[in-house]
């Protein structure tokens, strides 16, 4: 047998097996997660800001804000911000007041701009109304059930903890780049994220969901430490981390709608993300598509067969590889309404699309962000394009 069959087939194996491998590590990891319980509701739970930055009136937002006014928590206090006062969303904020006078709901509305990162940038206006110690800070396009408040906050009863975040799903639109864009967070993006916490992992850092002390916040500088960072949230963790304190990830599950309703938005939006992971983990990012269990499990019985020295075994891994692509396609599914086979077809596309956004970041510095374009450094410093 020629010496480049059997370095083929060796590469093959290797592809597969660690394709499958991963595939195992990461179901076992969700369905850990699974298994987790939320703590028992504290009778000391101390009062709360919940700060909710917005940027228009994006499909769903009366309800998702609605749901964070409806608390099964002792006391908290809600403001929104806005940067311009023709926004939107300030009619939806308007309407929330209005439907709940007995919650203290504040509306900021201040163009002043801190850094390039726009988010950060509201809530640093909005802290300045903040009444409470306790913050927590969550998106606009979250949504959470009663439970929300008490759960994330628990944490912060332990003078160890700086920082409490939330892992998350996608919950789509019918529209199909809706629905592969779910997939993106659901089937490759958390699952990752699960696995390094089932290894002991606690730097991970969702901007869904971060809860904070107001005294932690000034120990690092402020809001204004991550106010020209792209990603914000992990460079927030870094900061605690540095003083001593630990970061816990919740057992709350957030759920974030997506709403893609072109490819262009869907490729825009996951080149963001992905040129986040890059600035993040540099060394290890080229490595990253051995977490691409079906992609690289196809690649490896290509190269398996073409040594043609076991074929069996090589189709018999790549049976197993799918299987369980599949198990963690269906397991995620199992969270909302959604057809526990209608989106079945979209799996080896989701996988493909995402090595093809991980190839083209390789390319470019440039980020799209709420229709503003930035160019990131290698260190994620966001300078925005005029």
């Amino acid at each position: 047998m020629p010496v480049f069959h059997v370095l083929l087939t060796v590469i093959g194996f290797a592809g597969l097996g660690i394709a499958a491998c991963y595939s195992v590590l990461t179901l076992i990891a969700a369905l850990v997660w699974r298994r987790r319980l939320s703590p028992a509701p504290s009778a000391r739970l101390p009062p709360v800001t919940l700060l909710k930055p917005l940027c228009g009136a994006e499909p769903g937002l009366y309800k998702h804000l609605r749901g964070f006014c409806q608390q099964d928590y002792p006391e908290y206090q809600i403001i929104f911000g806005v940067r311009d006062p023709a926004d939107p969303a300030c009619a939806v904020v308007e309407r929330l007041i209005a439907e709940f006078p007995q919650l203290p709901i504040d509306l900021v509305i201040n163009p002043h701009q801190h850094g390039s990162n726009c988010k950060t940038s509201n809530l640093i206006n909005m802290l300045t109304r903040a009444q409470h110690d306790l913050l927590v800070m969550a998106d606009s396009d979250a949504f959470v059930g009663r439970d929300y408040l008490g759960t994330v906050t628990e944490p912060l009863l332990d003078r160890r903890v700086g920082l409490v975040t939330c892992a998350y799903r996608g919950v789509p639109t019918p529209n199909v780049w809706s629905r592969l864009g779910a997939m993106y967070i659901n089937e490759w993006y958390v699952p990752s994220v699960l696995l390094a916490w089932l290894f002991g992992y606690e730097g991970y850092v969702s901007g869904q969901t971060m809860c904070i002390r107001q005294e932690t916040l000034r120990a690092i500088g402020g809001l204004q430490a991550i106010a020209d960072y792209l990603a914000d949230d992990h460079r927030l963790g870094e900061l605690v981390s540095a003083l001593g304190l630990r970061i816990v990830l919740s057992p709350y599950v957030v759920a974030g709608e997506h709403h893609e309703q072109t490819f262009e938005s869907l490729a825009r939006h996951e080149m963001r993300w992905m040129r986040t992971i890059q600035v993040l983990r540099p060394r290890s990012f080229r490595l990253i598509f051995l977490s691409f269990s079906l992609p690289l499990a196809l690649a490896g019985l290509v190269l398996a067969t073409a040594g043609a020295l076991a074929p069996l075994a090589t189709w018999n891994l790549f049976a197993l590889t799918l299987a369980l692509r599949l198990a963690l396609h269906f397991l995620h599914r199992t969270y909302g309404k959604q057809s526990l086979f209608g989106d079945m077809w979209l799996v080896p596309i989701r996988d493909g699309l995402l090595c093809w956004v991980w190839f083209r970041s390789f390319f470019t510095s440039r980020v799209t962000w709420r229709g503003t374009e930035f160019d990131v450094d290698a260190n994620g410093f966001m300078r925005r394009l005029t």
